[in-house]
């Protein structure tokens, strides 16, 4: 419906405020255009340009002694400390500061660049009209030649000082997320390399809990044992069992086809790591008549007979063997730790 077409006591009106009278507008849809430019102080004043400048690489500064004091935080305060700040109560203390130290390294980036937006860029409002969504060639020229004069409004160029700024608190900002690669764990040092097996340890039936003695693994069975000293209350014992868990078979002697598997074995009972080298899993199948062994989360398949080799699977070497021997009360003990780290491959592995 046109203006036209519109009753004309529904129309907008003005009101003659000289004699009371009132009239129907005009134009009731008439553009009412961009209101007047006004220049801010900066745009006049070079003193007050220079300050605004100062003030936006003042943030930016600030943004990267905040990102310092979050990398330093790591360092500083440790994982268990609890302090207590009014209001928040007993928190981490390095919880806290890195928090804080972050916030404030983003905060002053974002506070620095809308300063800089606000004072030193260009502010005059620009209408378009509306174009098709296929640019033309003209327009293309159109929007580099507008890119590159709002460029040159923002002083990027000239003002040195906020450039270099910037770009300093944009590239300490990133270090925050490379310290927080720390959260994905304790360094491994060592710990990896080395279980609680050690010379003179006897192998613990893990059913039982009692010491074991050659005679009671059969030809065929399978059998589970964990290092003398080890036990299920301890704090640590998920962890030490992860590493320390053993499995034991009994096969005939002439079946053994590695020489060092024979050699580190007792009466054709042989002990190799039951943690699978793929991913960690538990291997607790057992084929009596092959001598294979089966990982039950990826099919990772190892022979017995021959070393604990991978002979089907995404496993990537063998199972660790711990030699084992017969102390004087008649009981299996480790005559030493595995020859290898246990478990799945990792980067650091020699």
């Amino acid at each position: 419906m046109s203006s036209q077409e519109i009753p004309e006591e529904n129309l907008p009106v003005a009101q003659d405020t000289a004699h009371g009278a009132v009239k129907v507008a005009d134009d009731p849809f008439a553009d009412p255009g961009l209101p007047p430019h006004k220049p801010r102080i900066q745009d006049i004043d070079e003193r007050a340009a220079r300050r605004s400048e100062r003030a936006v690489a003042f943030m930016f500064v600030l943004s990267m002694l905040a990102t310092v004091a979050f990398i330093a935080s790591y360092v500083i305060f440790p994982v268990d400390q609890i302090v207590y700040i009014w209001p928040f109560g007993r928190v981490s203390a390095l919880n806290f500061a890195l928090g804080w130290s972050l916030g404030l390294a983003l905060f002053f980036i974002g506070a620095g660049a809308v300063h800089w937006a606000r004072t030193l860029m260009s502010d005059v409002e620009v209408a378009d009209e509306r174009h098709p969504i296929e640019a033309s060639p003209e327009d293309k020229a159109k929007v580099m030649a507008d890119f590159a004069a709002g460029a040159d409004e923002s002083g990027f160029g000239r003002r040195k000082l906020i450039r270099n700024t910037m770009f300093g608190a944009l590239t300490l900002v990133p270090l925050s997320g490379i310290v927080l690669l720390r959260d994905m764990g304790p360094l491994p040092e060592k710990k990896l390399r080395s279980t609680l097996w050690a010379n003179g340890k006897q192998l613990i039936n893990m059913n039982t809990h009692e010491p074991l003695r050659p005679e009671d693994v059969a030809v065929g069975s399978l059998t589970f044992a964990m290092p003398e000293g080890l036990s299920e209350h301890d704090h640590d014992f998920q962890v030490e069992i992860a590493k320390a868990a053993l499995m034991i078979v009994r096969i005939q002697p002439e079946d053994i086809k590695d020489k060092q598997e024979l050699e580190w074995s007792h009466e054709g009972i042989v002990a190799f790591s039951k943690i699978c080298t793929h991913v960690g899993c538990p291997i607790s199948l057992y084929e009596q008549q092959t001598h294979h062994v089966l990982c039950p989360c990826h099919q990772s398949t190892f022979d017995l007979s021959d070393g604990a080799r991978v002979i089907f699977g995404p496993a990537g070497h063998a199972l660790p063997q711990l030699r084992i021997g017969v102390n004087e009360k008649g009981n299996l003990e480790a005559l030493g730790d595995f020859d290898e780290p246990v478990g799945p491959s990792f980067w650091e592995r020699g």
